[in-house]
């Protein structure tokens, strides 16, 4: 996975990252948007575009970040 969507776009859903993602790898949940692991291209375009700041490379996560990761997973092993 290349880059996660965080707590702040919990509840917040703004969605400039959907429109901008060359390869339509985030979907909208119940709660927030989501990256699909297996489909990002790491292009960081999501990133840049995000007002809230919650999209950040796998990397770069804090740990407290670590949950978010996994529910990416979890969403799109449905």
């Amino acid at each position: 996975m290349a880059f996660v969507i965080t707590a702040p776009c919990k509840d917040e859903k703004a969605g400039e990252c959907v429109d901008v993602c060359p390869v339509d790898c985030i979907e909208e949940g119940k709660d927030q948007f989501y990256i699909d692991p297996d489909i990002c291209i790491d292009c960081g375009a999501c990133e840049a575009v995000c007002p809230v700041d919650a999209i950040y490379h796998e990397d770069d996560m804090l740990d407290e970040d670590i949950p978010y990761l996994q529910k990416a997973k979890e969403f799109f092993e449905r």
